[in-house]
């Protein structure tokens, strides 16, 4: 898998970037956010989601690994395919779309062209054990747990990163580190994972 492209914007819309690296032109389709944010600048690096169908291979740019985590969710949700989830994330920020998610606010999800009532609320049904509230740089906010060390906090973003519940990864990590608060952060994640 890419995981990401650096080098020189080469085309840029408001939908796609053409990115040139080693002398091959790869083209992504991005959000508005992305756009934004690569808009004046003459090199750029995207962190990719590749989309692989029989008629077609299509990249997904974004300028931060958080929105390219919150595409992913978007996507794991039935009915939502990559261009549902690129309309999304050029309505809404990342921050809003973690906000709306995490109020349940169904109604400013259906503001966005092409998602109705149903859709709407699958995505909050979805992702709502799976949304983190971030701060204002971005990085990933886990509600604390009493006595949680970083090591737990580590192994619970991992385990929420892989698909499971934050609640229950929390209360797996926590029994986990009070039987053995020696054990490494990738032992905790295989303890956990036979626990879940």
């Amino acid at each position: 898998m890419i995981d990401y492209i650096k080098g020189e914007v080469a085309e840029l819309t408001p939908a796609r970037v053409t990115i040139e690296c080693g002398g091959i032109g790869y083209e992504m389709n991005i959000s508005l956010n992305t756009y934004a944010a690569i808009n004046s600048k003459t090199t750029a690096r995207l962190y990719v989601c590749e989309s692989i169908r029989e008629d077609a291979h299509l990249l997904f740019g974004f300028a931060e690994k958080h929105e390219r985590e919150l595409f992913l969710h978007l996507i794991s949700v039935s009915g939502v395919g990559p261009g549902t989830a690129r309309m999304i994330l050029s309505s809404l920020s990342p921050r809003e779309l973690e906000n709306v998610i995490a109020s349940a606010d169904a109604a400013q999800l259906q503001s966005v062209k092409g998602i109705g009532t149903k859709t709407a609320q699958r995505i909050i049904i979805d992702l709502k054990d799976k949304i983190q509230l971030t701060d204002e740089g971005g990085s990933v906010q886990l509600p604390a747990k009493a006595g949680l060390s970083s090591t737990g906090q580590a192994a619970v973003s991992a385990l929420v990163m892989l698909g499971f519940v934050q609640t229950a990864s929390q209360k797996v990590v926590f029994k986990i580190i009070r039987e053995d608060p020696t054990l490494p952060v990738e032992e905790v994640i295989k303890e956990a994972l036979k626990r879940l």
